[in-house]
């Protein structure tokens, strides 16, 4: 039935619609224009909890290469403990010997013992300084993690403290664009909301610009130009495919 059209399709005229259109893509960018203020702090924000994430990780592998640094210092030190009784006895034993043979037999164990013990103190002091090492990276590593805690903190207090500034004015603004696209007839509203989700910076509605389209800048031939200024249909860019206006219509003063 006649009566069951909708307001915009029985009442608004081109000149209407595409007014209204612009408007609802002025109060849409400016929707983009907060959620992008908005985006780049969470993307921050998510770049320092990997950072500190990555720090954390690296502290704790340092921490577990320490600990192994020390089992293996306290193993060569229970090698040399070893090494040494064994020095002690074989010294004891070169006392009573038959024969030259078994001194001769208890001189190289001692000589063995002795280069274990000396082999084995060599790897105490290598294992010593790599714990240094690690040791020194830990504090680095726990410095830079404290600072990048304290920075993580204020990004998300900032964040937070953004997203309670804009969301009232976001919420203001979905309300708005939710009555306008009540202004607009289903099927040119979706060709709307189609051609702005491809459009790259999200403009769906443009006005001509020096003789040229104000979405992607290729000249506009004379006679089309008019055909936008008179407002009596919705015509599109033939390069682009966005919703073509007159500056005047949007409210801009044409540069001479």
């Amino acid at each position: 039935m006649a009566t069951d059209k909708t307001k915009a399709e029985k009442e608004y005229t081109v000149e209407e619609r595409l007014k209204t259109l612009y408007e609802l893509q002025t109060v849409l960018s400016e929707i983009d224009r907060i959620k992008t203020l908005r985006g780049e702090l969470p993307l921050e924000v998510q770049d320092l909890e990997d950072e500190i994430a990555g720090l954390e990780t690296r502290i704790q592998n340092y921490q577990n290469e320490i600990a192994s640094l020390q089992a293996e210092t306290a193993k060569k030190k229970e090698e040399i403990r070893n090494s040494q009784t064994l020095v002690e006895k074989y010294t004891a034993q070169q006392d009573n010997v038959r024969n030259n043979r078994e001194y001769d037999f208890l001189t190289k164990e001692i000589e063995f013992q002795n280069l274990s013990i000396t082999l084995c103190e060599k790897r105490i002091k290598e294992f010593t300084e790599q714990e240094t090492t690690k040791k020194n990276e830990v504090e680095t590593s726990k410095t830079a993690l404290a600072e990048r805690r304290a920075v993580l903190q204020e990004k998300k207090e900032e964040l937070d403290e953004i997203v309670a500034e804009t969301r009232q004015d976001e919420d203001k603004l979905r309300e708005k664009a939710k009555k306008l696209e009540l202004q607009i007839d289903e099927r040119l509203l979706t060709a709307f909301k189609r051609i702005r989700k491809n459009a790259r910076n999200g403009l769906a509605v443009v006005y001509i610009q020096r003789d040229a389209c104000g979405g992607c800048f290729n000249k506009i031939p004379p006679q089309r130009q008019l055909d936008i200024k008179l407002r009596k249909k919705i015509i599109v860019c033939e390069y682009c495919g966005r919703i073509m206006i007159d500056p005047e219509l949007a409210g801009v003063e044409e540069s001479k």
